[in-house]
Formats: C-alpha cells, sequence, structure tokens
C-alpha cells in the first residue's frame, strides 16, 4: 500500500477528525528508515540526539553543525513524513534574526519541512514570530522544556500546583498566538492538558501529557535501546539494546573461538588461484 506524503493540511485534517499523530525521533538513517517503514506521521531529529547518538550529557550540549549532520541523514532515509527539526540550545537566543538564519539552514540544508523552538518567555515567542513571519512552519514546545530545564527546576514534571498549571495555560495560549501550527507539551498532567487543548485551536502532542492530539517518543526509548531508568512516560515497545549487546557477545565469542568465519562466510576463488599467489611469494 503507497502512504501519502504528510503535509501540514493533512496533519490538520487528521487532527480535526480525532484520528492521533504518531510522531517519533530519529537521528540518522537507519533510524530514520525505521520510522518511515513503521508508517509514523512526524519525524522529530529532536535535540536529545545529543544523548542518546553523541553521547553528551544533556540537550543543551549539542552544536548546530551536529544538529544539522543528524537531520541531514535522516532527510536521506524519509519518503512519506514529515521532517521537524529541533533548534538547539544557542542557536536561537542571541536575536530575532539568529533564529531566523538557523531556521533557513535546516529548511536549505537538511530539508526541514518545520522546526520546533522551546518555552514562551517574551524572548522566545519573538522568535517564533520571526521565523514563522519569514515562512517556516514553526511547533511549539512547553511545560518541561529540557535546554532550560535548570530554571524549572531540573527535569520534572510541570503543571502540578494550580500556579504552574496556570503558567504552563499561559505558555501554551501563548505559542498559539505567536503562529505555531503546532504544540508539543512535556511532563504535565493530563488533566490539565484536557483543560489546556479546550481553549486550543492548533493540535497538541504530547509526551507524558495523556491522550492529546498525537503522541511523540524518543525511538531509542521505546525501542530499548538507551540503558538506565526511562522517564515514567516511556513505555518500551522492544528490548533491543540487551538483544544488540548479546549479539556483538555471540560475535566475539565465535571470533576468540575460531568458530567464525567459516567456509560460508568466505569468497571461492579458481582451483589455481592460491597456488599462484604462493608460486610469486616464493619467487620474491
Amino acid at each position: 500500500m503507497t502512504r501519502r506524503r504528510m503535509t501540514l493540511r493533512r496533519l490538520r485534517e487528521l487532527a480535526e477528525t480525532g484520528t492521533p499523530l504518531v510522531m517519533v525521533t530519529a537521528y540518522d538513517y537507519a533510524s530514520g528508515r525505521v520510522a518511515e517503514r513503521a508508517g509514523v506521521d512526524i519525524v522529530l531529529v529532536g535535540d536529545s540526539g545529543a544523548q542518546v547518538v553523541l553521547g553528551h550529557p544533556d540537550t543543551t550540549s549539542v552544536t548546530l553543525d551536529e544538529m544539522l549532520t543528524l537531520s541531514k541523514a535522516v532527510r536521506r532515509a524519509l519518503q512519506t513524513p514529515l521532517l521537524l527539526c529541533d533548534l538547539p540550545f544557542g542557536s536561537t537566543e542571541l536575536s530575532d534574526e539568529q533564529a531566523v538564519a538557523t531556521s533557513i539552514r535546516f529548511v536549505h540544508e537538511a530539508g526541514a519541512e518545520a522546526v520546533k523552538i522551546e518555552g514562551a518567555n517574551p524572548a522566545r515567542l519573538s522568535r517564533l514570530r520571526a521565523i514563522v513571519e519569514a515562512g517556516i512552519p514553526v511547533v511549539g514546545h512547553v511545560g518541561l522544556t529540557p535546554q532550560t530545564a535548570t530554571a524549572l527546576g531540573g527535569l520534572r514534571a510541570q503543571g502540578r500546583t494550580s500556579d504552574e498549571a496556570v503558567r504552563v495555560a499561559r505558555d501554551a495560549l501563548a505559542v498559539q498566538e505567536a503562529g505555531a501550527f503546532m504544540l508539543v507539551i512535556e511532563a504535565v498532567p493530563a488533566d490539565v492538558v484536557d483543560e489546556i487543548r479546550r481553549a486550543l485551536r492548533i493540535p497538541v502532542i504530547g509526551i507524558g501529557a495523556g491522550a492529546a492530539d498525537g503522541q511523540v517518543l524518543v525511538q531509542h526509548d521505546l525501542l530499548g535501546i538507551t540503558e538506565g531508568r526511562a522517564p515514567v512516560f516511556v513505555k518500551r515497545y522492544a528490548a533491543l539494546g540487551d538483544a544488540m549487546v548479546e549479539g556483538v557477545e555471540a560475535y566475539a565469542r565465535e571470533v576468540r573461538e575460531g568458530v567464525f568465519p567459516a567456509d560460508e562466510h568466505t569468497y571461492p576463488a579458481a582451483a589455481d588461484a592460491a597456488t599462484a599467489v604462493r608460486e610469486f611469494i616464493d619467487g620474491l
């Protein structure tokens, strides 16, 4: 069955008809192909790639050039999902002009169809508006915003008190009014998100935020590739990390025991090929 290429218009149509939207992260050609073959709607090249792919300690450590490299690899893997790219920390903070220039690079160099920007303070809203005015679709991100998690008290759920819940609601509405076509809400209680959604005209993608209009998870988390304890909102659908280790351990064992490579893993040659090389070597 041939799938239609995802567009902003089709995403809105799906959300309006109550069809849940599926977003997943990818960071290279291989994970992009997994997302493509699985038939997801949106692929996010998230700055979470800083940790799960590049080994950085946090999302703020990834550079713009690193994000562009990851995004270009994913773009080469995709045919039907919409490609969304995170704007990394440090690539938009200085000015609206910097934010627009960064977004243009993602469109021109990586083939991004939209970009995502975290936060809803006055500066972030100004950046968002500027990018939209430049003609680039933007997804907002409120609730837990990992790039500024220190100011929020760390990587913890938001909106659990009345004051926090109202702040998240205010942020969501502000992002919508600034021109975002979609909103990610992260780590906010589901009943709070349900109330916020009643006032929104744009789709909400949840991550630890209840059902919403769709969901996003880090691909390496849901496949069980990442090590350590997963966030409470992650459901692991596979244990590929363990399977990968077991496979490499089996390979190492067979190499050390002389079991691999076996005859079936070698190339045949003409009957006299080895003899010819022996005579050549002996004649040196």
